[in-house]
Formats: structure tokens, sequence, C-alpha cells
């Protein structure tokens, strides 16, 4: 249900009947709770004489909560049939998506979408009321210039707009708003496109170079001109256009209730005896109204891998994986099993998946620092003193410990010693040894005398190559799996970007995955309770990413 709560007060205050001949809503907001406040957002409401003046009834709220701009948007709406013009000036902060802009209350919490469609006011509401007025329509907004970043899935200040035909839009900034409210909007027969153009406002919907909001008064004895007849617009087009955005029942049920004999009745009917008899399509049309971007549905993914559920992909593509797992996180959540999210289960889904992140980091965070103590304990016990035995010690149970780099340093000054001091046959059968790199090759090495001067560096040797062999068929499959993600390169510089925040040195931040990036990932892995082999898996980005959307 994409317009949520304001919506369904809007729809329902449509049905009160009024008397008002034109008609202006204004809302101001400078001075926000938990966010910057806005300068001159308030302006407008000092503004306002002028529209009284000429003869506007006026519902105004200076620095309004989100339950101020119900209740003034719930009267505008009650009085609105009965006008001729209507004026709606908003000024504040703003926030949008891929499909709809919302005017945030003072006492918004925060930007994200879940706060924006549960409290904020949806211009595409607004929109709605405002197209019952062609012609007559004219909507301000005033806005500061938008901060960069996003929030979630909202980012900051006014999207593209769906404008109704015959609804005019003026946007700038506050003062500017303010500014042409008291002074050219007011004037008769002053041209919008002019107005705006004096303020430095932007012009965009219906804007004819001649239209005024108040026309000249005829002279005394002056004839006027006869009137152009148009055709009347049908009353009940705003209720079949909000019923035909939700597509739902108590949205064609509430058209039906006050137009049963409109020209769409027939079809209202039809459409409600096809939800009520396939109860997935209602929910289907639910989720299709929330008109998730690509982004959001990698969100969504994300969210649903972090919490266990797995969809088989962080994609943005909802397939059956990920209609699975989505019917799964509902059934374990009281819902029904749909597959198809609802703006309520989309919020659910998000709060749950940011709180099970932060819990996952601090888990990781104890893990390692227990790893780390035990690390830290060993190294006392075998590597500190120096000799080659507590090294290789250290290494084989520690192989990405703290003090890896420092055992192996110290292992390579060892042998280069030994070799300093072996004769030039032992090194040379050495060096063949170590080019061939095999278990046979250090083999032969040690049976070709009774005392090899590198005989503890090839029996470690062996058993390191041994071990590999064991691992490889794992190691193969970690490797597919990883390469089944088709992560670009963007995304495998966020994973080394976020392991180099976390200290667990992946080296350079390139998206090429080096030796030092798979024990930074084994590392992280380790800590996190996951499988420690180095490759990536959906699990292992979505933990290390979370947050991150939006790399594809």
């Amino acid at each position: 249900m994409r317009k949520l709560l304001l919506t369904g007060a809007a729809i329902a205050a449509l049905a009160v009947p009024a008397n008002a001949a034109d008609l202006a809503l204004i809302l101001g907001n400078a001075n926000y709770d938990r966010m910057g406040d806005v300068k001159a957002g308030d302006a407008s409401i000092a503004a306002q004489s002028g529209l009284k003046q000429a003869g506007f009834a006026v519902f105004d709220q200076d620095n309004a909560d989100a339950g101020e701009i119900r209740a003034r948007f719930r009267d505008f709406v009650a009085e609105s049939q009965g006008a001729d013009t209507v004026v709606v000036a908003l000024s504040g902060r703003f926030v949008h998506s891929n499909s709809e802009t919302w005017f945030l209350p003072v006492d918004a919490r925060d930007a994200t979408l879940p706060e924006a469609v549960s409290e904020a006011l949806p211009l595409s509401a607004v929109m709605t009321v405002l197209a019952a007025h062609p012609g007559k329509a004219v909507l301000l907004l005033g806005a500061p210039d938008p901060e960069t970043g996003m929030s979630g899935l909202t980012m900051p200040g006014i999207g593209t707009l769906d404008i109704p035909q015959g609804v005019s839009v003026l946007r700038g900034e506050p003062k500017q708003v303010a500014a042409v409210m008291g002074g050219a909007l007011v004037q008769p027969g002053m041209p919008l496109a002019q107005a705006a153009r004096e303020a430095g406002l932007t012009a965009s919907g219906f804007a004819m170079p001649e239209r005024a909001l108040i026309n000249v008064q005829s002279q005394p004895n002056t004839p006027s001109p006869a009137p152009v007849k148009t055709p009347a617009a049908d009353p009940a087009s705003p209720y079949w256009d909000l019923a035909s955005s939700e597509d739902t029942i108590d949205a064609y049920q509430l058209y039906l209730k006050r137009y049963p004999n409109g020209a769409n009745a027939a079809d209202a009917k039809a459409r409600i005896a096809t939800l009520k008899a396939e109860p997935e399509l209602q929910a289907k049309a639910v989720e299709k109204a929330l008109n998730l971007s690509r982004d959001q549905r990698r969100e969504v993914q994300q969210n649903l891998t972090i919490l266990q559920f797995d969809p088989k992909g962080v994609d943005g593509i909802f397939g059956p994986g990920s209609r699975s797992a989505i019917s799964r996180w509902q059934q374990a959540n009281g819902f029904d099993g749909t597959s198809y999210l609802s703006s309520e289960q989309l919020t659910k889904l998000s709060a749950q998946g940011e709180k099970r992140s932060a819990e996952l980091d601090a888990e990781a965070k104890a893990r390692q620092a227990e790893i780390d103590t035990q690390d830290r304990a060993y190294w006392e016990q075998t590597g500190k003193a120096g000799d080659e035995p507590g090294l290789r010690a250290y290494l084989k149970k520690y192989p990405d410990g703290l003090f890896a780099d420092l055992a192996q340093e110290r292992l390579d000054t060892i042998e280069a010693a030994r070799r300093a001091d072996a004769q030039s046959a032992d090194r040379g059968d050495w060096d063949a040894a170590r080019k061939a790199d095999t278990v046979a090759a250090y083999r032969e090495y040690l049976s070709s005398r009774d005392k090899p001067a590198f005989q503890a560096e090839a029996e470690a040797r062996i058993s390191e190559l041994q071990q590999e062999n064991q691992d490889s068929a794992q190691v193969a499959q970690a490797k597919a799996t990883e390469d089944a993600l088709g992560l670009p390169s963007v995304a495998r510089q966020l994973v080394e970007q976020r392991l180099s925040q976390m200290g667990l040195k992946p080296g350079k931040v390139d998206g090429a995955f080096t030796p030092e990036t798979r024990r930074a990932i084994r590392r992280y892995q380790t800590a996190g309770g996951l499988p420690a082999t180095g490759y990536l898996t959906q699990a292992t980005v979505a933990q290390l990413l979370a947050g991150a959307i939006g790399f594809r």
C-alpha cells in the first residue's frame, strides 16, 4: 500500500462536502527535531495575507509534526470538493525514492523509507486532490539545496514529479516561495509563469504564459466576454484514479460506496471479485504498488540472507529463490506466506536486518578479540623466543595469525643463514626442490644425504602441500561459489575497503584479490563464525557489506 496512513485518511476525507470558493493549504517547517533546521522554512506562513485578502480560505501550520500534517491535510481535502481554485504551499525538508516524494514532519526520526512511508506526506496524495481542479490548481514547493548521500532507500530533496494535467508546480527555495506568495502570485492578472520567473522559481506542469492565479475584476459597465464552456470534470475521476493506483479491495469498495453507478463501477466490481478469488493477486498488487527499485530488492535479499532465509542470490531480481525466502520469512513472522511484500512487512524486514547486522558485528568483534587473545598467548609460548621449532609450531596453528608475517620473516632469516653455511651441492639440491615445489621433490632432497641442511624447511613444506592436496576439492568448490556471485570490480573493492577498515590488512584496494586479501577474508570468516575458506560466499558478502547496497 504505497500511500499508507496519509492516503487512507485522504481518501476517507474526500467524502466530506464543503463550500469554500478558493482554498489554500500552507505548511512551513523550519525547526526539525532530529535533522538540520531549514532557513526560512516557515516564512510562507507569514506571507499568506495576500491569499486571504484575495478571498482564499487558508489551512496553515508552522513547524508541523506528523499528527498536525495529517489533520491539516484531512481538513484541506474535506473542503477541496467545493473549492474553485486551490493552492498548496509546502516548505521544509523533502525526501524521495524512484517513484515518490514525501514532505517530512518536524518530528521525523530520520529520512529513511519506513519513516517517510509511515509519517510523511506523499506528494502523490497532494497531486490527486489538485488534479480534481484542472487549470485552477497550484503547488508551491520550497526546499533547501539537497544534501548529498542516501538514507537507505531514499534520497534527500524533491524527486521527479508525476504532475497531473491542469496542475501548475512552482519550485525553489523556501524564501523564494514566501516572496512570491506575498507578492507577484496574488497580484490580479499576474501570469504564473512571469511570477515564477521574477521570483527565481522553476515552473512546470500547467503554466500557460497568460494564466494568472487571480484574474483582474471586470470594470463596471463593461460587458464581460462570453464564458467559454469547457467539459465538466468527472467528480468520480480522483476516486477511480486512487483506486486504480492502490489496486486493493478497500480502495475499490471506497469508490463504489461514493459512486455506486459511476462510469467505472463495473470495472471496480470485477476487480474486487478477482482479488477476492485469488488472494495472491491482492498481495502481488500491494507489492507492485511499492514500486521497488532493483537496489531496494537487493536490500530485501541481503536482509533475508542475514536472517538465514537464503534467497539464492543478491541480484535485485525476485526469482523462485527470493519468493521462497520471502514466504518462509513471512510465515516465521506471523504473516500469510504469499511471497509478496507489503509496506508493513518491508519495514519489519528492514528493521530485523539492521538489528541482526549489528548483532553479527558485535559477535564478530567479541569472537575476534578472543581469537587474538589466544593467538598472543600461543605466540608467547612458541614463536616469540625466535627458535625455528617454535616459529613453525606457531605458523602451523595460526597461518593467518597476528604474528604470521613476523614468524615467516624470522624463518626466512634462519633459512638464509643456513644457506650461507650449507655446502654448494646441498644448496643446489634444495633450490631444485624449491623450484619443483612438490612432495616428491622434497622427499628426494631429504633422501639425498644423511643430514640435509634444509631438513626442517623440507618437512614443513611437505606437510603444507599434503594439507593443500586434502583441501584442494574444497578450495575449488569455494572458488566456484565465489565466481558464481559475479561480483563486479566495484563490489570487490568495497569488500577490500571494508576489510581494511576492520584492520585485517587485505592489501591494495583495487578489486584484485591477492594472497593478502584471501588471508584477510579468512580472518573475517573465522571471526564471523563462517567457513574460513578465504573465498566469498553470499553469506560472507551480505554480512560484510551490510548497508552497502547498490554496487551492481
